[in-house]
């Protein structure tokens, strides 16, 4: 799937930090609140949604080499959040889904569940 069919996929009509790349392929899925399960057990190019909006979730990505973050619930980070993800060029998302129904939609569209070997 790539970035573009999740941004259709979860209505994400706000772009809250996204490059020039809607092309950016997501591998597949992972959804947490908390961070140290990302680390733990999302793989390599996946999506993360989550409703924690703090530089956390951003570092996260980072780190976990994920492809994109969609906060769920309408949520919508404060400006340093906005900076970091655009230094580390990550794509920032927001939906106004709940994190159970955007898992729904991408699942029913064939993005598979992101875990690590």
């Amino acid at each position: 799937m790539l970035l573009s069919d999740v941004i259709d996929v979860l209505h994400c009509d706000e772009l809250l930090v996204l490059d020039h790349d809607r092309g950016r392929p997501i591998a597949d899925c992972f959804a947490a609140d908390l961070m140290s399960e990302v680390l733990a057990f999302s793989g390599h190019g996946a999506l993360l949604l989550t409703g924690l909006t703090n530089v956390q979730s951003v570092h996260t990505a980072h780190v976990a080499d994920l492809h994109a973050i969609v906060f769920v619930n309408g949520k919508r980070p404060e400006p340093e959040v906005l900076q970091l993800a655009r230094e580390r060029r990550i794509p920032l998302l927001s939906t106004p889904l709940t994190m159970y129904e955007a898992c729904g939609r991408l699942h029913a569209q064939g993005l598979p569940a992101s875990v690590k070997p």
